[in-house]
């Protein structure tokens, strides 16, 4: 296992990931393309700070898992809009993010 990166072994990574696909791939609403881009946006940043943070030490990695922190809260306030289906499912998972990330970031 040793050729992987230290974010493939996260949890907190690989529900990222589902989320930031899910969010690329959702049909939001006619006229939603800024939130779309938004959300994607928000949702993507979730992913790539938690693989940047676990590849770092000390107050820079706990840094970029706040970041993410912070994205994982946009993205999920940017699916209150979005009436996508779905959505809601996503949200769950954003929390979890938000609660691994609280306890990574700590």
């Amino acid at each position: 296992m040793s050729d992987f990166f230290p974010h493939e072994r996260l949890d907190c990574y690989r529900l990222a990931r589902e989320v930031a696909q899910w969010v690329l791939s959702a049909k939001f609403p006619l006229r939603s393309g800024d939130l779309h881009d938004q959300a994607t946006r928000a949702a993507l940043s979730v992913a790539l700070n938690i693989a940047e943070a676990s590849s770092r030490e000390g107050a820079t990695s706990k840094n970029h898992f706040r970041i993410a922190r912070g994205s994982a809260g946009e993205a999920c306030a940017a699916l209150d809009f979005c009436g996508a289906p779905g959505a809601d499912e996503q949200q769950v998972k954003l929390r979890r993010i938000g609660a691994m990330l609280a306890r990574l970031s700590a």
